[in-house]
């Protein structure tokens, strides 16, 4: 009889085991990504227009600069579901705002320490560089953050107070 309840539970626990792994290869992430309207919005159209196929999983915001962009709304983002979250804008030198760029690599350091405060892994939020003319680095970008977002899993609810 006791063997009959050990061998009930070791089965219960591969059970779950199975179940957690089948929802973890079934996890299809949700990323949002905030894309400059010169450069890299432009990079994305460039890839759409060339028809190269990238991971469905990106839901694109054009802003004008990512220097402008608050990092209130990418903390709003996860609350709202996302998994990940893409922020790419133009070449360091290359904004039409002049310094946009550079203000938002100085945000995107301090960002990251926020990230790890609030309890959510640094590699959920990344930043990269797409100029208008490359619509090929866009795709492997895409689905390189695509590919990390679910080797981490699904975002847990970070520490808010």
């Amino acid at each position: 009889m006791k063997q009959n309840a050990e061998r009930k539970t070791q089965d219960a626990e591969r059970n779950a085991q199975d179940a957690g792994r089948r929802t973890q290869d079934a996890f299809e992430p949700k990323i949002v990504a905030f894309l400059c309207n010169w450069c890299s919005y432009a990079g994305a159209d460039l890839a759409g227009t060339s028809r190269k196929q990238y991971a469905p999983n990106i839901r694109i915001i054009k802003v004008p600069c990512t220097g402008r962009l608050d990092p209130i709304v990418l903390i709003k983002s996860f609350e709202m579901g996302a998994d990940g979250i893409l922020v790419s804008g133009c070449h360091p030198g290359d904004c039409h705002y002049r310094s946009g760029n550079y203000l938002a690599r100085r945000r995107w350091m301090i960002f990251n320490e926020m990230l790890q405060f609030i309890g959510l892994e640094q590699d959920r939020v990344q930043f990269s560089w797409v100029s208008a003319a490359e619509g090929g680095k866009f795709v492997d970008v895409v689905n390189k953050i695509t590919e990390d977002i679910k080797k981490l899993g699904p975002a847990k609810e970070y520490n808010a107070s």
